[in-house]
């Protein structure tokens, strides 16, 4: 027992280091066994609803072929090595869900002999949960690169989620810190299980009862500062994933420091680049909730996000002729671009005014952040005011009246209006 401790310990230490590994989505429902996909979500993280729920997050060894420069389970680092058996994951997994610690589980592991070696016993371990155990809670497992198509098939049929990592965003940052993978490694199996997803959906619009296959779908991941590529660059490639793969998630991990001996990594002390992490989700939700193009965010002329805004604001900046928008008047659109307005508010004002114009009093009701939304928008009770202040001085009143860490760098003459 204390063995088993010792693992676990190592092994859910080591896969912390893997963000993508969300949840939602899932609809397996639960037929006789144990659990319920179809009601459970994440560990520390959220379902689509917003529930917040729980995974055991562990690798089934740490142990790996490769020597990949940013990554803590690289063969060359000096750390403890560990190894589940399938049935300790098997046993692991039920433990914890018989005592209400976890609602899934999220099964990644390092690379040992090669990748099919690896693939057979993450498959060996879904089959005996499902099959065995009668479990059908979640279950998101990552996909080896260069393992068999015939055990990816295999495997999609008794989990909810499948990914797969990317590691760097382009094909030359990964060569240049890990020598020995490449980005068709990953593409290869991610359209693979795409085409398999559509083929069973195909299939359930003329069979009754046909196996699911990967229902919550995949995803994939990219650390992000470890190379040199720009936000564009970063959400370019997301882009071309979502639109190829259709995936559900792409995640951003922010570089974290493992290794600062290494010349060919950013010497960045102990923190990772969170601010730029998080301006990515942004930018990414942006593109798949907002109707935004890539091109009016990042381009070639624009190429790394503001880190003292969010990027619809720094849109908005960039964009004065866009603004104000007439939210008495305005379609649903038009009003999710405003700064500091949400998809449910923009929905609220656009149900809300079917009965009358709105005021101010009325929009500070609907969930939206008024002090930066103002400066975009007109409704029916606006203050006139003679000239329009600066995009700059907008970008000064709304640091200053906000929690920004950066706003004490304004220039005090920004907040002054014309």
């Amino acid at each position: 027992m204390e063995r088993i401790e010792e693992k676990l310990k190592i092994l859910a230490d080591a896969a912390k280091y893997d963000v993508s590994c969300s949840s939602s989505g899932s609809k397996r429902k639960n037929d006789g066994g144990i659990g319920n996909a179809s009601q459970s979500g994440i560990c520390h993280t959220y379902t689509e609803d917003g529930r917040c729920v729980s995974l055991l997050k562990i690798l089934l060894t740490n142990h790996c072929i490769y020597d990949c420069a940013f990554c803590v389970s690289r063969k060359s680092n000096d750390i403890q090595r560990a190894a589940f058996t399938v049935d300790e994951v098997v046993e692991l997994t039920m433990n914890f869900y018989r005592r209400n610690y976890i609602e899934g589980l999220f099964l990644s592991s390092g690379i040992f002999k090669n990748a099919d070696y690896t693939m057979e016993r993450l498959l060996r371990i879904v089959k005996k949960l499902r099959l065995e155990e009668r479990y059908n809670g979640y279950i998101h497992l990552k996909t080896i690169p260069g393992a068999s198509e015939e055990m990816i098939n295999e495997a999609g049929l008794y989990v909810d989620r499948m990914s797969i990592n990317l590691e760097m965003p382009t094909e030359e940052g990964l060569k240049l810190m890990a020598p020995e993978k490449d980005h068709d490694s990953v593409r290869k199996p991610l359209m693979h299980i795409n085409k398999q997803m559509i083929a069973y959906k195909g299939e359930s619009k003329l069979i009754k009862h046909v196996p699911k296959f990967v229902p919550a779908g995949q995803s994939t991941q990219m650390v992000i500062g470890a190379t040199a590529e720009t936000d564009f660059e970063v959400m370019a490639i997301a882009k071309d994933f979502y639109s190829n793969y259709n995936l559900k998630r792409v995640y951003y991990s922010g570089y974290i420091p493992i290794n600062n001996s290494n010349s060919l990594l950013p010497q960045i002390g102990s923190e990772p680049p969170l601010i730029r992490e998080n301006r990515l989700y942004q930018t990414d939700w942006l593109l798949r909730f907002y109707n935004f193009d890539l091109e009016e965010i990042l381009n070639p002329n624009f190429q790394k996000l503001d880190l003292d805004i969010d990027p619809k604001l720094s849109w908005a900046l960039r964009n004065p002729h866009f603004f104000p928008i007439d939210i008495n008047t305005a379609d649903y659109n038009a009003i999710i671009r405003i700064p500091g307005v949400g998809r449910q508010s923009a929905m609220k004002i656009v149900k809300a005014r079917k009965y009358g114009r709105l005021h101010e009093y009325q929009i500070r009701k609907m969930g939206i952040a008024f002090n930066r939304a103002k400066y975009f928008m007109r409704y029916a009770d606006s203050p006139f005011q003679i000239g329009t202040p600066s995009m700059d001085v907008v970008k000064g009143q709304i640091l200053q009246g906000g929690n920004s860490k950066y706003k004490k760098i304004l220039n005090s003459a920004q907040l002054q209006l014309f």
